[in-house]
């Protein structure tokens, strides 16, 4: 079996203020699980251990397509930190039953919850200690500047945009790697203590399982008008040469699991749908058509460019993907009543959360408080607009601290209150 990384106390730290060497320097090497029985033998120690399970997961992005995770970080107390090779272990079946009734740890769970679901790693309940950290109203919320804050250990975050598909992986990679997940359940009892002095336990109990039952987004309609430079391009024609160019970078990058952007960067698909060429040479000329496929896979990109200059189905100028409400600049001349609405309940939500100490993002969404001021119940209370949050997935705490407020913000800019009804009659 390969050996658990050690942990290190934390008392042990100096703590930033004593210019103290950081927290990775002196770790024991770590070893990475690659064998079935190595696997099975860390799995029983996990179970053997004893409270919550700190996780995380390490993908390759910006490097592959996908985004599978590269390696799997478990910690427990009792047991110790394991590193595991999901290349080379698969699913992790008897890990999901050893641990699947215990409060998993993250710090950001939301982008590692999709790649552990991948290998059949599936949380019933999590602390994030990142979203837990906003909503104890730290300034910064990333790892290293929560533990120097909370636990006093400064952590060098050196490989976060590494390439964690690279075999082998470099030990000091793996150190940092065992890191991430070292700290966290020191880390989490020093958050939720802060958080139940701030009378916040439930907001957060709330908020992080609204992270674990979070439906993925949809695809988009027409991913292709993401394309950074689009709006440098005039006319169908560029743009449906453009659509066909980003069409055939996605099926090449996913045929080879190559981020998109490391075969031919964007501009370069902008700058050949701008100078629409007419020949296979006259694309191979354009000095802006770059990147690590722009010569090696010059036949795929001219036939797009073809398909792009031939085509009948014409893309619109503006997309007609999901629909989306006017940007709020544009309220007032579009719609005057919705913009006074929108400007007094911002204002009112604003003052809640400098009162709550919490981000406005995470008291109330802007897209959320845009919608119901755009398009209001009627009539306005507190009662129907309550409800309107909470049909636009709004959590209860949330509701309770903003439907009333924005209520009477929306009758001080000119609804009519319940008892008035329609403005006019």
């Amino acid at each position: 079996m390969t050996d658990p990384v050690p942990t290190v106390d934390p008392a042990s730290s100096a703590g930033p203020a004593a210019a103290a060497p950081s927290f990775e320097e002196g770790h024991d090497a770590v070893k990475v699980i690659e064998s079935r029985e190595d696997y099975l033998a860390a799995v029983a120690a996990i179970a053997a251990g004893h409270g919550p399970v700190a996780v995380d997961a390490e993908r390759a992005s910006g490097y592959k397509y996908s985004q599978r995770a590269y390696l799997i970080q478990v910690f427990r107390r009792g047991a110790g930190a394991f590193l595991f090779d999901p290349i080379a272990i698969g699913t992790f079946p008897e890990l999901q039953d050893a641990i699947v009734g215990e409060e998993w740890l993250f710090h950001a769970a939301s982008q590692d919850l999709p790649c552990l679901r991948e290998v059949g790693l599936e949380p019933e309940r999590i602390f994030d200690t990142e979203l837990g950290a906003r909503i104890a109203g730290f300034p910064r919320v990333g790892l290293g500047a929560v533990v120097e804050q909370l636990l006093g250990i400064t952590l060098a975050k050196a490989h976060s945009a590494a390439d964690w598909s690279t075999r082998p992986l470099p030990q000091s990679w793996l150190v940092y790697a065992a890191l991430d997940v070292e700290l966290l359940p020191d880390l989490r009892d020093a958050l939720a203590a802060r958080l139940d002095d701030a009378g916040k336990t439930e907001i957060a109990r709330q908020e992080f399982d609204a992270v674990l039952h979070r439906a993925p987004k949809p695809p988009r309609a027409e991913p292709w008008r993401r394309l950074s430079g689009m709006h440098a391009l005039r006319g169908q024609r560029a743009l449906a040469i453009a659509r066909s160019l980003w069409e055939a970078r996605d099926a090449f990058a996913r045929e080879t699991d190559v981020s998109p952007g490391r075969t031919i960067p964007d501009a370069a698909i902008v700058a050949a749908a701008a100078a629409a060429p007419e020949t296979r040479k006259d694309l191979a000329a354009l000095k802006a058509f770059t990147g690590r496929a722009s010569r090696s896979e010059l036949d795929r990109w001219w036939a797009a460019v073809e398909a792009g200059r031939t085509t009948d189905d014409l893309p619109r100028m503006r997309g007609t993907g999901e629909p989306t409400l006017p940007p709020p600049r544009a309220w007032a001349e579009r719609n005057p009543e919705a913009d006074r609405r929108y400007k007094a309940a911002r204002a009112a939500v604003t003052a809640r959360a400098e009162e709550l100490d919490l981000p406005l993002e995470n008291l109330l969404t802007p897209d959320t408080l845009r919608a119901v001021a755009w398009e209001p119940p009627t009539p306005v209370d507190e009662e129907t607009v309550a409800a309107a949050l909470l049909a636009l997935d709004a959590r209860p705490w949330q509701v309770d601290e903003t439907a009333a407020r924005i209520a009477d913000a929306f009758v001080a800019a000119g609804q009519p209150s319940p008892t008035e009804g329609p403005a006019g009659s």
